[in-house]
């Protein structure tokens, strides 16, 4: 069985999603690094209600569960999900097709 890959279109898309995942990640990150460091300075927190600052970082994850659930193989539409990490996985454990273009 020969190997199949993407073509430069359906590459084009993973690739934006990796993108797209990697800068939301690096943003994300930093932010919660900052709400964190700073919440009590900013009211977000105290020693009685933590509500705020859960509601802030709930908002801040959220957008990584569903890019993480977004992502499907462009070759068989089978829902990758938590399969990719930061970047998308190598192959399509379903079609077998490596997530990549040929050149």
């Amino acid at each position: 069985m020969a190997a199949q890959y993407l073509t430069p279109e359906q590459d084009d898309k993973i690739r934006q999603w990796e993108r797209w995942n990697r800068n939301y990640f690096i943003f994300a990150f930093v932010a919660l690094t900052i709400i964190l460091v700073f919440s009590s300075q900013l009211g977000l927190s105290s020693d009685e209600s933590w509500g705020p600052l859960g509601v802030l970082i709930a908002a801040l994850i959220t957008p990584i569960i569903v890019l993480q659930l977004k992502l499907a193989c462009p070759a068989c539409c089978h829902k990758i999900g938590w399969q990719a990490k930061l970047m998308a996985p190598d192959q399509c454990k379903t079609c077998g097709t490596f997530l990549r273009s040929r050149d």
